[in-house]
């Protein structure tokens, strides 16, 4: 074509790049279709593959050169969609689009053709984002209160028991069944505050949802303390498994509902590590004026 005498040999490089890029999206929204039981949305995602390869075969055009998918890449993405669900991903994966079509923008005026490519990438993102309406972002609402609960007041119960009993075990003990009790306290009053305004069945989900996030946490927030450590490293550890919960918990949350990751994420861990920093010193004056 006349179109490739003119392209210089970094433009070159970026075609190359996005060729690979297109037919690894190609084969993952496949996939990713392959496993879809929502009619349209199977559909849809099935067109975008085929978009992709169509992109992949116009950059082709360019670099005539035949590019293998990076399946590493799809493997990642599949994995993903298992844990966080579709709508994560599909959100994630447009927020990489975004750096493709800055791309896109910059080889205006040298490969031509490239505007259409740039207009199907912004019409995917709108499609997909528009359709995806998942069960677990609509009881969200009772994950992030189980969650938070949990990580709340088993952080502050944690740290106060660790330098009140100084066993692990003992402390790993205690610690479960407080956590368990809660647990299915903030199971029960999920149900009867939501059972007010949503049907038997929505009510029942919502404090299924809430009871298990905290049954979640406070699992894993137990387990340094049921591995031999020293009482006071395995409370290090909980509060390293805290912090990355967070982190994990919000950064899906600010990917699948655009909210402020960083806000989100200061603001919870502030709460968690205060109050466990106040349990902890109030646990010392406790056994200070009590000679325990």
């Amino acid at each position: 074509m006349e179109e490739n005498v003119t392209i210089d040999k970094q433009t070159m490089n970026l075609i190359i790049k996005m060729q690979k890029d297109e037919i690894t999206s190609a084969f993952l929204y496949d996939r990713l279709a392959k496993r879809e039981t929502n009619e349209e949305r199977k559909s849809l995602l099935e067109q975008i593959s085929k978009d992709e390869f169509r992109h992949y075969e116009f950059f082709r055009t360019f670099s005539d050169k035949t590019i293998n998918p990076n399946k590493f890449k799809i493997l990642f993405w599949m994995i993903l969609s298992y844990i966080f669900g579709l709508t994560f991903v599909a959100k994630l994966m447009e927020k990489g689009e975004e750096d493709a079509q800055v791309v896109y923008e910059q080889m205006e005026g040298t490969v031509h053709g490239i505007k259409e490519v740039l207009a199907d990438e912004e019409r995917h993102e709108e499609e997909l984002i528009n359709s995806f309406h998942e069960e677990r972002l609509k009881y969200v609402g009772s994950i992030v209160l189980g969650l938070n609960d949990a990580l709340v007041e088993l952080t502050g119960a944690l740290a106060g028991l660790t330098f009140a009993l100084q066993d692990p075990n003992t402390v790993a003990l205690a610690g479960l069944i407080t956590g368990v009790a809660a647990a299915f306290s903030m199971a029960s009053s999920e149900y009867l505050a939501t059972k007010q305004d949503e049907p038997h069945k929505e009510a029942l989900v919502s404090a299924i949802y809430t009871g298990s996030a905290y049954l979640v946490a406070v699992t894993l927030m137990i387990i340094p303390f049921l591995i031999g450590l020293n009482v006071y490293v395995a409370l290090g550890m909980t509060i390293a498994i805290v912090i990355i919960i967070i982190f994990v918990f919000n950064f899906y949350i600010s990917v699948a509902k655009d909210l402020n990751f960083r806000r989100r994420f200061l603001e919870m861990v502030t709460i968690s590590l205060g109050v466990a920093f106040v349990s902890f010193i109030f646990s010392f004056i406790i056994k200070f004026f009590l000679g325990v």
